[in-house]
């Protein structure tokens, strides 16, 4: 029935059009009714909706909506917000994601990751998220929340100059949503993609008959209204020479062209058009799925390419997109039309470090997820600074940067399943090679030519004949989880980005083994 919905859906969404000054008008709209549109969600959302999640807590909390009412009107959004942080009422990651129970003073409250849905959602369907930390949560992608996130697509494409630009992705196919939204958002906005490449086809990865039928059936629909959608074509993690070529060609053409794929990606692409002698003076390498480092930004500049990041979290959408007079490489505006953000103190999990955690609310009726003060795994600097660029005519004064998780390990565009790395990392590996979950541990780096790369440390003391054999092991037990976990094992295993060292675990300086070490992050 879901995906039902969502095909008589699709055909409503694809005859919407939309023009830039629609666009900025939706945007002002949204910014000049921000709290009104919050205390709806609140209003209808989670007082009126019985199985809501939240209302245990404000219920402990003692706040009623009428409470809140009165703080949003006489102190603003921010501060109510604050309140209902200090008060209890939030969300944490682990409780988001269904794998902890909430536990407020003596009060416990068992909960799942589709407790959190938005109950008054129309039509539909379900995609992976990243699985970043641990199995990919079931997200709906409505397509009233795609509409309503087009205007900001557009004023952004169009601050960037890349609005009709001509456009290739080079993403994976479903389970991935990544690919499919980006088609028929950009049909919407009438500039699909020239070109879809995939790093996978046929045997690397093997999408179910769901997908597959899927992806057939809303590939048709769109060629049905008249979009020129482009047949998925096979690029290698290591072929990226083939999109240098066709860039080139229409950097000759035209002028200008648009890559969107990811970081790690972008830097693929940039690394053969050196190898290659190719300058990409005029083209656009954007997405998003990792941090833009300043190693892999000035590699990727260095082709004469623009490098366009963005923030996105699955279940909320953009949540930062680029400034246009950037401070440094990984400097976004909050999208403050459709959320707000506040940063509370987070302990890391297994280390005494405190961070300062982004919790999200979201404001829009059309949010696939209700979240009121959820914490997701990131953190990083927000700021109000004044930076010149055009995104400041909508209010979006607030900057974010630094941008980090504390948990998770990214790369390729992808994010590796925490929790099922942790599991093969105490018992799969122990059990096979011997010794015990401290002599094994996950290390995530960036090497000298500015690529993710991850390597399982084994302690010496473990006698191995193959080290190449640790490596399929893992590879084998994520093949064996669901879609985003065999999707992560996929990037890795043809990017060639899990290695072995033959090291003593790291641990951190408060005494603590983590499975994950990441270098550069807080719980060194």
């Amino acid at each position: 029935m879901m995906y039902a919905r969502f095909g008589f859906g699709l055909h409503k969404f694809l005859r919407r059009k939309i023009t830039l000054e629609e666009a900025r008008a939706v945007i002002h709209h949204n910014m000049a009714h921000r709290e009104t549109s919050f205390l709806g969600v609140l209003k209808k959302g989670i007082f009126e909706y019985p199985a809501s999640p939240y209302l245990p807590l404000l219920k402990w909390a003692g706040s009623e909506y009428g409470d809140i009412k009165k703080m949003v009107t006489d102190d603003g959004l921010i501060a109510a917000l604050s309140k209902l942080r200090e008060e209890g009422v939030y969300i944490t990651f682990e409780e988001f994601k269904g794998r902890e129970a909430m536990k407020r003073g003596s009060q416990e409250f068992q909960v799942s990751s589709n407790d959190f849905d938005n109950p008054w959602l129309k039509s539909s369907y379900v995609g992976e998220s990243g699985g970043s930390t641990g199995a990919g949560t079931r997200v709906s992608h409505d397509l009233d929340h795609r509409a309503a996130r087009i205007p900001i697509q557009m004023v952004s494409q169009h601050i960037h100059g890349t609005l009709t630009m001509p456009g290739a992705l080079w993403r994976a196919p479903l389970p991935s949503a990544i690919g499919v939204n980006n088609i028929i958002s950009s049909g919407v906005m009438g500039n699909p993609p020239r070109k879809w490449f995939t790093p996978f086809f046929g045997g690397d990865l093997k999408p179910s008959l769901k997908n597959s039928l899927a992806h057939a059936y809303i590939m048709n629909v769109c060629r049905l209204h008249g979009l020129k959608v482009p047949p998925m074509e096979c690029v290698p993690l290591d072929r990226a020479d083939i999109i240098v070529r066709w860039m080139e060609k229409m950097l000759a053409e035209e002028g200008a062209v648009q890559v969107a794929g990811g970081v790690s990606l972008s830097l693929r692409i940039a690394i053969a058009a050196k190898e290659m002698g190719v300058d990409l003076t005029g083209a656009v390498l954007s997405g998003g799925g990792e941090p833009p480092t300043e190693n892999k930004v000035a590699t990727i500049t260095s082709t004469g390419a623009r490098c366009l990041p963005s923030y996105y979290f699955s279940e909320v959408g953009p949540v930062g997109l680029a400034c246009n007079n950037p401070v440094d490489c990984n400097d976004h505006h909050l999208i403050l039309d459709h959320l707000e953000v506040l940063q509370w103190p987070r302990t890391v999990p297994g280390t005494d470090v405190k961070v300062d955690a982004f919790n999200i609310t979201t404001l829009l009726p059309s949010a696939p997820k209700l979240m009121l003060n959820v914490e997701i795994d990131d953190y990083g600097i927000i700021e109000e600074r004044s930076c010149g660029c055009e995104w400041e005519e909508f209010g979006f004064t607030r900057h974010v940067r630094g941008i980090r998780s504390f948990r998770k390990l990214t790369g390729e565009g992808m994010t590796l399943i925490g929790s099922d790395m942790e599991r093969i990392l105490d018992k799969v590996l122990p059990e096979k090679f011997g010794g015990s979950a401290q002599d094994y541990q996950l290390m995530e780096e960036e090497g000298e030519n500015g690529f993710t790369q991850r390597s399982v440390i084994v302690s010496p003391s473990i006698s191995l004949k193959d080290e190449s054999e640790v490596v399929r092991t893992v590879f084998e037990e994520l093949g064996r989880g669901d879609a985003a976990a065999d999707l992560a094992r996929a990037f890795m295993s043809q990017g060639k980005s899990l290695g072995v060292k033959r090291m003593q675990p790291v641990w951190t300086n408060r005494g603590k083994l983590m499975p994950l070490h990441m270098v550069g992050k807080p719980e060194e």
